[in-house]
């Protein structure tokens, strides 16, 4: 039998945190064969998380790591059809579901914008309606104007007169920020396809980072590169720098392009490029549901929310552009 180490041999350790633990609880496995066999031995043997469980983990961690005031993104696109709306309710429905605080998506799409029917709608208000109203001064004041998903994110949807509409410029959508910015840690502005109308002024100003939409097509990457030239050129370049470009896969199969090479130009121009792959779901073009999406999609959204997380500072700043003449 061996003799005992006397304790004063062993070195004393500075402070409680230095103590090792001998024995480490881990989480148990959620699928394959390390699933299988924690159930058939009723959790005695456990083999601990796949590699493939551990990195997905550290993937939620990145979504769902704290983010100080609030953080405003931008999801544009030039070119209708390519996803922007679609884009803009999966992000943030992964932000709601996956993280504790308040995720908003805004519509500021002047032209018809169907943000808010891609949720289940519990409000036929609008942002003119929270406008409107001057005694707006508590988080359940603001709910009484939005409509929120299963998942948790809330929509403020856009006038749909056309008449009025039209009318939405930079000073009301400032407006409307500055009130979501005391309610919400997350906002997302959906905007609309024309880089010169007024309200994308504000946006633009406002932006803490942009998600550029673009279909796995010429014509759409041609565009989402001319947007980033426009960006550049207008004094912009910080916020280019800050884009993370979306490759929407819309069509079942192949692509025409090569996806792989899309990525590689825009990743050249941009901090990050997300594919989101087709799925069955979101080709419905009506309301989405995480848990109806494919794991590719889901996956995908995931990465994506993650990528903007990345570039959460412990301050947000303001990224206006650089003096100059303005575009507008």
């Amino acid at each position: 039998m061996p003799a005992a180490v006397p304790i004063d041999a062993v070195a004393a350790p500075r402070s409680i945190d230095e103590i090792e633990l001998i024995r480490r609880a881990q989480l148990p496995p959620s699928r394959g064969w390390r699933r299988w066999i924690y159930r058939l031995s009723f959790g005695a043997a456990n083999p601990g998380q796949s590699p493939a469980e551990l990195e997905y983990e550290q993937l939620l961690r990145r979504v769902r790591q704290p983010v100080r005031g609030n953080y405003k993104i931008a999801v544009l696109s030039m070119k209708g059809g390519v996803g922007k709306t679609t884009t803009t309710t999966g992000l943030g429905s992964t932000f709601a579901a996956l993280r504790g605080d308040r995720v908003i998506a805004y519509d500021a799409n002047p032209d018809f914008g169907t943000l808010a029917y891609r949720i289940h709608r519990d409000s036929d208000r609008t942002v003119r309606d929270l406008l409107a109203d001057k005694e707006v001064h508590s988080y359940s004041d603001v709910r009484s104007y939005t409509s929120q998903a299963r998942s948790r994110l809330e929509v403020l949807a856009s006038e749909r007169d056309p008449s009025v509409s039209e009318a939405f410029n930079e000073r009301d959508y400032t407006a409307a920020l500055r009130i979501l910015e005391s309610f919400y840690n997350i906002i997302l502005t959906d905007c609309g396809t024309g880089l010169m109308n007024s309200a994308m002024a504000g946006v633009l100003k406002e932006a803490d980072a942009l998600v550029l939409v673009s279909s796995a097509a010429k014509d759409g990457a041609r565009s989402a590169g001319a947007t980033l030239e426009w960006l550049s050129r207008h004094g912009f370049d910080d916020l280019v720098k800050r884009t993370v470009v979306v490759i929407n896969e819309s069509r079942k199969g192949s692509t025409a392009l090569d996806v792989e090479q899309l990525e590689s130009y825009f990743a050249e121009r941009t901090r990050a490029v997300q594919v989101v792959p087709y799925d069955d779901h979101l080709a419905e073009g009506d309301t989405i549901d995480l848990e109806l999406l494919g794991k590719p999609a889901q996956r995908a959204f995931v990465e994506l929310a993650a990528l903007l997380a990345d570039d959460f500072p412990p301050n947000v700043g303001r990224h206006a552009p650089a003096p100059g003449p303005s575009p507008w």
